[in-house]
């Protein structure tokens, strides 16, 4: 039983959720059959569920017959999908009065209908969304006024016009965010299969028309285009950046997940072209983006989220509210991730204020499971055995370090860019300090190498030597 899918989605239940489903389940209007809600409690309630066990809870002694079961299963599936979809629809209540609306005009209850539009137009300006489901709801509801007034009055088109005009801006909305997944999927995975997007000229050139390009819901997707698609042009990530910093909210928090996620990994660009001051867009970024929790998935910070913040934090200097997010968001870190990574930004916040020893407590006493932050870890211990001009450790540690990469066959980018790093760090530690040509040589055979995450380090470090 554990693989059905009536199991499977109950395991989803939180508490309250099974309460309401119960609820929802004794109803005479959506279920008559107590066996349902006997089956319903019995796995709720059970750890191993085996279909033998599940019978016998149902039906006592009497032959077990599986076909019964696997019906009764699957009447309580569609029970259990139609809760889902009666929460979904009464989470908002513009979905009610507007399905309110329909019911009125299938009636033909004019007046009724005309009650239920002003309060559904009222309330649908009084809330703050500004996103295809303003328009979309704003479009459905012109719909059904005219469904209703057409037959009464067949020379009146003002109606049409009005749906005509809500169609543009809802197509637009729809496809312009559309066209912004594709792009930015493209720049990440350039030789996708990805479908085209259709012909963009037209689609943008529409989009322009400014009594449509100043809607929040065309503007923002229409520079979120913009800064994808001309990435060196920064006046449209800046735009970008100031309507969703607006405190105004005009979009679900699922879509601003989404614009912020695609605004920052512009600014993660950027950085790796060598744009520092980028640090701080995106630090701008993510802390709004965490007050907000347009950065946490179902209450949950990923540990790659946590380790980039304290990346712009650090090199924007703002160590005291680094100390704090790194606190502050730890019980938000998936579970088996979440030591790890506390301990290892613990280390980096503190080899930023110059405390080698805390680092040294920190990195030798964690246990780093995920290869790559185990390597992570590693050289952040290489750079601090450096500082402390502790050559020994350091080789050692160097010839652990290049055994691990071998045994755990990191591949690809992550493979070449550590044995680089060691390897510079090999060279680094047998230089000459008076050598100022040999120097002069490692430094630009530092610059020249396309592969190497640690460049500021060694660039830093044989600055200093010279």
């Amino acid at each position: 039983m554990e693989n059905s899918n009536v199991v499977r989605l109950i395991r989803t239940f939180s508490t309250v959720e099974v309460r309401d489903v119960r609820k929802f389940l004794v109803s005479p209007f959506f279920n008559q059959r107590d066996d349902l809600v006997q089956l319903f409690d019995w796995i709720a309630r059970e750890g191993a569920l085996q279909k033998e066990a599940a019978w016998q809870h149902l039906n006592g002694n009497s032959p077990f017959d599986e076909q019964k079961l696997r019906l009764l299963m699957s009447y309580l599936h569609g029970l259990l999908e139609q809760y889902i979809a009666v929460k979904e629809l009464s989470g908002n209540p513009l979905n009610l009065q507007l399905q309110l609306a329909i019911g009125y005009r299938k009636r033909g209850l004019g007046d009724a209908l005309e009650r239920v539009r002003k309060n559904l137009e009222k309330a649908l300006e009084a809330q703050p969304l500004r996103n295809t489901f303003y328009h979309e709801t704003r479009y459905q509801l012109q719909w059904e006024v005219h469904q209703l007034a057409y037959p009464k009055d067949p020379t009146n088109l003002s109606g049409l016009q009005e749906l005509s005009n809500s169609a543009d801006i809802l197509y637009l909305a729809q496809k312009l965010r559309l066209v912004c997944l594709v792009t930015a999927h493209q720049s990440v995975y350039p030789s996708s299969s990805s479908p085209a997007p259709d012909p963009e000229e037209a689609l943008i050139r529409a989009a322009e028309r400014p009594d449509l390009a100043a809607l929040p819901a065309i503007a923002t997707y229409l520079h979120c285009y913009r800064m994808l698609r001309f990435p060196a042009e920064e006046i449209h990530f800046q735009q970008l950046k100031n309507l969703l910093l607006d405190p105004a909210g005009h979009f679900s928090a699922e879509e601003m997940h989404g614009l912020y996620i695609l605004a920052i990994n512009y600014c993660v660009r950027q950085i790796n072209a060598g744009l520092a001051r980028y640090f701080g867009e995106a630090l701008d970024l993510y802390k709004v983006g965490l007050a907000k929790n347009y950065l946490l998935e179902n209450g949950v910070l990923t540990r790659f989220t946590y380790h980039n913040v304290v990346a712009s934090g650090i090199q924007t200097g703002e160590l005291d509210w680094v100390r704090y997010f790194i606190n502050e968001y730890k019980n938000r870190l998936e579970k088996r991730y979440r030591e790890s990574s506390f301990s290892y930004n613990l280390a980096r916040l503190e080899y930023a204020r110059h405390n080698h020893s805390f680092v040294l407590e920190l990195l030798q006493k964690a246990n780093y499971r995920d290869p790559l932050l185990n390597l992570a870890a590693k050289t952040l211990l290489l750079k601090t055995y450096y500082e402390l001009g502790e050559y020994d450790l350091l080789q050692s540690h160097l010839d652990a370090m290049r055994n691990y990469i071998h045994r755990k066959r990191v591949i690809g980018y992550h493979r070449t860019n550590y044995l680089n790093t060691i390897r510079y760090t090999e060279k680094l530690i047998r230089l000459n300090a008076w050598d100022k040509k040999a120097a002069e040589e490692l430094r630009a055979a530092v610059d020249k190498e396309d592969v190497l995450t640690e460049k500021s380090f060694f660039q830093k470090v044989l600055h200093v030597t010279q």
